[in-house]
């Protein structure tokens, strides 16, 4: 889940509401948008389809932190500490929890930038843990790694997701030395590593029966580019430009890549029956800087652009009912690199 920051520059405060929606964007309908201003992203539906839990930052916000609002963009409240660094929030099964994965238990401050002398890079904090609360911020406790173990943590937990049955966790963690997928059961335990080649695993979520899940992963394989990795993995970033997705097994077997275009792809997410996903791309953007969504078969197979916004449309999800999609885009922004959410009827 870690977002790919807008890389473009946002639309111009006299662009108007026709901006919301392009006639090519056949499969949207009745687009809206539900925040304004500031960066918004990775916003998520309660499986009751009531509530978005999302993260923003802007204003007196140094950082992203999590808030929910209601499924029409009211009744914001923020449910993290405002403290730290926050990211990838999701609502539990019942709808009445959340998990996010903050920063704030190693310490209050908001954690550095990285180094962008060497390019393009993601932060991969060491410090980062997951959270568990009510879905109003309340009752907060550590879900991993346990609190006996946070003061020696030294590895980055986030991208957590829950299973539709809501029994299981896959989240992104740097435990065993290296970026990899783990699942475990929704009260911490059972911690089960997925993935073993060389390279950065991520931002994983589950097929709506359970047995199967999607992923972006980037395994080099030239000794420099693995020189590359590792080097920047030893300062806690990693370089996001090459994206590959992956689907496999729930249990992490049977895994196999579905995209092959070497450009940035991630957040993927399944359509409602399974069968396909939905998912952000650079790939049809020379320059790289510009991301769609693009819908694809987990056979690899039936790939079609969604969005032509022509910036940046990433985290897509589809409403629990199958009939809404919500994403983030920098469409009908006031400021550059201004992010909002958006939300639209799906037409297959």
């Amino acid at each position: 889940m870690m977002a790919l920051l807008p890389l473009s520059v946002g639309l111009s405060a006299q662009a108007q509401l026709s901006d919301l929606h392009d006639p090519s964007e056949t499969h949207l309908k009745n687009v809206k948008q539900l925040t304004f201003g500031g960066q918004n992203a990775e916003a998520y539906w309660s499986p009751d389809g009531k509530k978005i839990i999302y993260q923003h930052k802007g204003e007196d916000l140094k950082a992203d932190q999590q808030f929910v609002m209601n499924a029409d963009g009211t009744n914001v409240k923020m449910v993290s500490t405002g403290k730290g660094r926050t990211t990838c929030g999701y609502f539990l099964k019942s709808s009445k929890e959340i998990i996010f994965s903050s920063t704030h238990g190693f310490s209050p401050e908001t954690p550095p930038e990285p180094d962008r002398s060497k390019g393009y890079v993601w932060p991969i904090f060491p410090y980062y843990a997951i959270y568990r609360a009510n879905a109003d911020g309340t009752n907060l406790r550590l879900l991993y790694p346990k609190k006996a173990e946070l003061g020696k943590n030294c590895f980055y937990n986030a991208e957590s997701t829950v299973s539709p049955d809501g029994k299981r966790v896959i989240f992104t963690s740097t435990k065993d030395g290296d970026i990899d997928l783990y699942s475990m059961k929704i009260d911490g335990s059972d911690v089960k590593r997925l993935t073993n080649k060389i390279g950065y695993d991520g931002g994983a979520y589950f097929s709506p029966d359970n047995k199967w899940i999607v992923w972006r992963a980037n395994h080099p394989t030239d000794p420099k580019d693995v020189s590359d990795y590792k080097e920047l993995l030893s300062q806690d970033l990693v370089r996001p430009m090459h994206m590959e997705l992956w689907v496999a097994k729930a249990d992490g077997s049977s895994a196999r890549q579905i995209t092959h275009n070497d450009a940035a792809n991630f957040a993927p997410y399944f359509t409602n029956d399974g069968k396909k996903i939905i998912f952000s791309s650079n790939m049809n953007d020379p320059k790289r800087r510009s991301f769609e969504l693009y819908l694809i078969g987990i056979d690899g197979k039936g790939l079609q652009q969604i969005t032509h916004g022509g910036q940046f449309d990433a985290f897509p999800m589809f409403s629990p009912d199958g009939k809404k999609l919500i994403w983030a885009s920098n469409r009908h922004g006031k400021e550059a690199h201004e992010t909002n959410i958006f939300v639209a009827d799906w037409v297959p």
